[in-house]
């Protein structure tokens, strides 16, 4: 059968790059075939196999692996000069925030999805962004007013009312990144040298600004869209269900935010967005003081600008039924917002999304990043349920990309209580194997207290973590007859061994511990320290002969994009390391060997 000619509905893009990866990737290849452009994928080398690379029109490969590879901008540019594309979309993440490469698509004669170098350039620097919104009469938090050395942050600290945090934040972050809280001074210094490594990591900038800290805090956000001369909103989200600055869950509109405070919030982000004549998707965030019942009085502050496509577009898309894809490549054709009628959209029900994210719960109690082969993976469906990935049986995942294994999307118009209900329901319905998750997390989630009546605030996920993390706090859901994934049918399915929500934390448990006892202590009785997980030992703390206390810091390892710290589990001496800054270290391979003291021998401050 002949392959049916693609006529673009657009007038300017024809033929577009898809400059991202993963789910953000797949969403963006489907929006584009809707408006009947040809769409470009390009991949990584060990991404040759993904689903995006399967989906497009034509892929394109890029020199090495890793995000390394989608951050070359020359590559990525020969690549649209090799498609003839004449528009890019970033999704988010990577270059979708770089303002050199935008200016360099636009020198090529390519059309860059996402505002202007100059926005970019503006509100991808956080310290520029609240210079910003201050000068539009919005409040901002305490705070340095530019990149900050040691002593500056330390300065900064002590200037704080006794009792009170602050964050040190990357200068050009994004995403939870390169974030700390400093609660006390001997946390400092550790801190802000870990924020700029993950900071230079992640953003390729270990610049950093220090910020007042709210303990109890809304996280709301605004998601904007301008076409340059006129701005409009598009409502609001919840993104207060955090773990380690990292979003969870987010809801639309946010639950029991009186309209008075609504309504300042989102007229305080279409105010900074069209002073700064601000063209293309934005999402403006803000942070609410929630440590007193709210009212439409209640304080809030902007906190930063995110010149892009969210994550979490998802549930501002399912609550205004539109295509937050399609609009942005609308305007970036030259469409006016008063010829796409954004006047006239209105929001209905509640939507939910949930980040199904690659993760195990590690032996200290604490989460770490998985990954490997997938052998099954099925999804919920039904009424007001959509689910968006990029996995599929047979994919082995990778440390070296995020932990994003797949977002569940819930929505209902009968309004929240029965958004909640519906996404309990589907997060029961998903069934894989391969990998852990953090389904039990999420469904023990939605099920507490606290997130039906709405009870929010940042830190709230991080003081529940271990109670939502634990099987015995849910009941139990059966999984459906199972059958070999197709492919592989040798392949021999043990329903014992799906990653469920029945076996999330004692799997994980398992699997370390059997990877380890092949490492038993040495002859001279000293254990070892291992790697929780795949990646790269990022540094070593300690030498061989150092004496470390329990609780020390003795290396830091990368995977999926984040910095993970260990620390030692008693007073001893290092007898002997077993890996190098800049290995690549599999889970449960020996880092160091620790001689423990005995009682008698413990160092005594």
């Amino acid at each position: 059968m002949a392959k049916p000619v693609i006529r673009s509905t657009l007038k300017n893009i024809h033929t577009l790059l898809i400059a991202n990866r993963g789910e953000i990737a797949v969403r963006l290849i489907r929006s584009a075939r809707e408006l009947g452009l040809r769409t470009v994928a390009i991949y990584a080398a060990d991404d040759a196999d993904a689903l995006h690379v399967r989906m497009a029109d034509q892929a394109i490969a890029l020199p090495g692996t890793g995000a390394s590879a989608y951050l070359n901008q020359t590559a990525v540019l020969q690549a649209a000069a090799e498609s003839a594309s004449d528009g890019l979309h970033p999704g988010y993440g990577f270059l979708s925030e770089n303002a050199a490469f935008a200016r360099a698509c636009k020198q090529a004669g390519v059309r860059f999805v996402g505002p202007s170098p100059e926005l970019l350039a503006l509100f991808g620097d956080k310290v520029q962004a609240r210079r910003a919104a201050q000068q539009s009469g919005t409040p901002i938090l305490a705070g340095s007013d530019g990149a900050v050395s040691l002593d500056q942050a330390k300065d900064f600290f002590a200037s704080l009312p006794a009792g009170q945090a602050m964050v040190i934040k990357a200068l050009s972050g994004g995403g939870g990144r390169g974030m700390r809280v400093v609660m006390n001074e001997d946390q400092l210094a550790n801190a802000y040298a870990r924020c700029q490594s993950e900071a230079r990591g992640a953003f390729g900038d270990e610049r950093v600004y220090v910020e007042q800290y709210l303990p109890r805090a809304r996280h709301i956000e605004i998601q904007i869209i301008g076409d340059g001369a006129a701005v409009s909103a598009l409502g609001e989200r919840d993104c207060s269900i955090q773990r380690r600055h990292q979003k969870v869950l987010e809801i639309a509109p946010a639950p029991g935010l009186p309209d008075a405070l609504r309504q300042r919030i989102t007229d305080a982000a279409v105010r900074v967005a069209a002073q700064a004549g601000y063209q293309g998707l934005g999402t403006f965030e803000f942070l609410v003081d929630c440590s007193a019942p709210l009212d439409g009085d209640t304080p809030f502050a902007f906190m930063e600008a995110n010149p892009r496509l969210q994550v979490e577009h998802t549930i501002t898309e399912a609550v205004y039924g539109v295509d937050l894809v399609a609009l942005s490549l609308q305007v970036a054709d030259g469409r006016t917002l008063a010829d796409l009628d954004i006047a006239s959209f209105r929001p209905r029900g509640t939507a939910i999304q949930a980040r199904i994210n690659q993760e195990r719960l590690l032996p200290d109690g604490t989460t770490g990043p998985s990954s490997g082969r997938l052998l099954a993976f099925d999804v919920p469906g039904g009424p007001g349920v959509r689910v968006d990935s990029y996995v599929f049986p047979g994919l082995t995942t990778s440390e070296r990309y995020d932990s994003l294994l797949a977002k569940l999307i819930c929505w209902h118009q009968d309004g929240y209580g029965a958004a909640l209900r519906r996404t309990y329901r589907a997060l029961c319905e998903f069934r894989l194997q391969g990998v852990d998750t953090n389904l039990l997390l999420l469904q023990n989630l939605l099920q507490h207290p606290d997130l039906t009546t709405g009870a929010l605030y940042t830190a709230w996920l991080d003081e529940q973590l271990e109670p939502l993390s634990q099987p015995a706090s849910h009941p139990q859901h059966h999984a459906p007859p199972l059958v070999p994934p197709t492919g592989n049918q040798s392949q021999t399915v043990d329903p014992n061994d799906w990653v469920s929500i029945l076996t999330y934390g004692e799997a994980s448990r398992g699997d370390l511990g059997r990877r380890l006892a092949g490492h038993r202590q040495r002859e001279d009785g000293a254990e070892p320290v291992a790697a929780t997980m795949r990646g790269v030992l990022l540094t070593l703390e300690v030498q061989a002969k150092d004496r470390v206390r329990a609780g020390q810091l003795l290396a830091v390892l990368e995977s999926m994009k984040m910095e993970h710290e260990i620390r030692a589990a008693s007073d001893g001496e290092i007898v002997a390391l077993a890996a190098q800054p800049g290995d690549q270290v599999s889970e449960g391979q020996p880092l160091m060997f620790v001689l423990a003291d005995t009682a008698e021998e413990t160092v005594q401050p």
